[in-house]
């Protein structure tokens, strides 16, 4: 016979409550997904497009993008090179380090980031309907103290 050990009320919340954020930004990533792909573009390429618009005109290297992406995507360098592709991305070498490739933002990348902007914006006030913004403060707060 097996024995099952009672789980404490603490940590049976705590799961509860972390399944439940998970469930959440599952759902919130599947539609902003989506959204971004009537754009043609994935969630992670948006990102991307969002990190160089704010360092534009500057850029950044691979390095500096992969480590502010909202979720870990596995190749960062093919990403940049679909983005090239398409012309919304540009590449150039630092001129302090011409070993190092910087991507910049295109004019045609702001356009479309300003398009997909407004389609974000729409799932963002569906997301939060209904929820004040003492409530939305206290999520935002919570969310970065589960951050690790």
């Amino acid at each position: 016979m097996t024995s099952k050990r009672a789980v404490p009320a603490r940590a049976a919340l705590a799961g509860d409550a972390l399944v439940a954020l998970m469930v959440a930004a599952g759902a919130l990533v599947r539609d902003l997904d989506a959204a971004c792909q009537q754009h043609g573009l994935t969630h992670d390429q948006y990102n991307v497009l969002r990190i160089l618009r704010g360092v534009y005109p500057a850029g950044h290297p691979r390095g500096d993008i992969s480590a502010r992406l909202i979720s870990r995507a596995p190749d960062v360098t093919r990403m940049l090179d679909r983005l090239v592709a398409k012309g919304l991305v540009e590449r150039g070498v630092d001129p302090k380090n011409r070993r190092l490739s910087i991507a910049t933002i295109t004019d045609r990348g702001l356009a479309l980031l300003a398009d997909v902007d407004q389609a974000i914006v729409r799932e963002h006030a569906r997301y939060t309907e209904g929820i004040s913004d003492d409530d939305l403060n206290a999520l935002r707060r919570v969310c970065l103290r589960v951050t690790p």
